[in-house]
């Protein structure tokens, strides 16, 4: 085996754990997922964590993200802020503690929070959501729809279909909502970046549901974004891989002892990546560099070869 370090992320360290029962937490994950430091490399080889330094590629934007208190949907809010925007987070009461903390990373980065405790499985969650955003800062220039949920089932006929229903509705009926209630508020120039997987992909036997509900999402994205182009919204969407986030633990059915090699053998990199590792691509599609970027999906999966 090599002596050679494989990241200096602590991916390589991750324990068994379970959240199931419940929204998980960032505040609980075990070791801690990494929201704002990249991974550099020296000349000679050796890994090092720096943190993320913003270029005002964002600033004075005003963003909204929904599941934004842990996570990918954190490491976006924290970057985005850094990159100098304004932040609105949506989560739900359970993530109170997980949601406190990524609003102090946001004020330490000198931009101001807007945090939103609710469920946006109820449409009219999602109006309040906008408006409540709009109250705080006036302008909506960027929309995250990150918020999701995902439950383990080997067999179609085991499936629970009050989970499919909700899943469902979590994942991309929301996304419907936030989009028609936040679009009459954006102008050109603006962006939504949505959240998929490299599930809309390769498909997985034991999240049937899950997989539907990122598929839709990332050909929603597409024709949202062919809707949208007349009026200045681009429209895209990020797919990522298995990544370090409460998602893994709080997903009901999958054992502790998983998240002990979690993404080992799973890609090329042989690792499951940090939710900064994502983020950069969501500041990319809502920046200017992302200005010729519509209803585009960029894979961050450590290498998994997908298909489509």
């Amino acid at each position: 085996m090599s002596d050679k370090p494989i990241t200096a992320y602590p991916s390589t360290e991750l324990k068994e754990q379970d959240q199931t029962g419940g929204p998980g937490l960032d505040a609980k994950l075990a070791p801690s997922a990494n929201w704002g430091q990249l991974e550099f490399w020296t000349d000679d080889g050796k890994p090092y964590l720096q943190e993320y330094e913003g270029r005002g590629l964002l600033k004075d934007k005003a963003v909204l993200i929904t599941g934004g208190d842990s996570g990918i949907g954190r490491a976006v809010a924290i970057l985005m802020a850094r990159e100098g925007a304004d932040i609105s987070i949506v989560y739900l009461p359970e993530e109170e503690k997980d949601a406190q903390e990524t609003k102090k990373e946001i004020e330490r980065a000198g931009r101001k929070t807007n945090l939103m405790s609710m469920d946006l499985k109820v449409n009219e969650n999602c109006k309040k959501a906008v408006d409540g955003h709009m109250k705080a800062f006036g302008k909506l220039s960027v929309l995250v729809n990150n918020s999701a949920m995902q439950e383990i089932c080997n067999d179609m006929l085991d499936i629970d279909l009050d989970s499919v229903e909700k899943t469902f509705r979590t994942n991309i009926l929301s996304m419907f909502a936030m989009c028609k209630y936040a679009l009459p508020h954006m102008k050109r120039g603006s962006s939504i970046v949505n959240s998929a997987s490299v599930a809309s992909y390769m498909g997985n036997p034991q999240l049937v549901d899950y997989s539907s509900t990122k598929g839709a999402i990332v050909t929603m994205t597409r024709s949202l974004a062919q809707q949208q182009a007349k009026n200045g919204i681009r429209v895209n969407c990020v797919a990522p891989g298995i990544i370090w986030t409460p998602l893994q633990p709080a997903t009901k059915d999958n054992p502790a002892e998983v998240m002990n090699n979690l993404g080992v053998g799973d890609c090329p990199l042989n690792r499951p990546g940090m939710p900064v590792e994502v983020a950069g691509a969501y500041v990319f599609l809502a920046s200017p560099y992302g200005s010729y970027a519509t209803g585009e999906c960029i894979h961050i999966s450590g290498g998994i070869e997908m298909q489509g």
